[in-house]
């Protein structure tokens, strides 16, 4: 971690640290989902993809306000 990089790089990063935050939230609702609809599943494992989920969703919001400060002010 001891590499110098410009500002252009940073974003970058932190634009591909989103991309991958968001693709992670996306399947871990779609699995907490799959989980809720199925009567016979481990409701544990439907309570902890849905947490996941919510973690990974806060993540989103934190980049984008990195990203685009303000975006969310609105919302709470």
């Amino acid at each position: 971690m001891t590499d110098v990089v410009d500002s252009d790089e940073l974003l970058r990063r932190i634009q591909r640290a989103r991309a991958c935050a968001a693709q992670q939230e996306r399947a871990w609702r779609a699995r907490s989902a799959e989980l809720g609809r199925d009567s016979t599943g481990d409701p544990a494992a439907a309570r902890d993809a849905e947490v996941r989920g919510v973690a990974y969703g806060v993540v989103v919001r934190v980049l984008d306000e990195i990203l685009t400060p303000g975006r969310h002010a609105a919302q709470s």
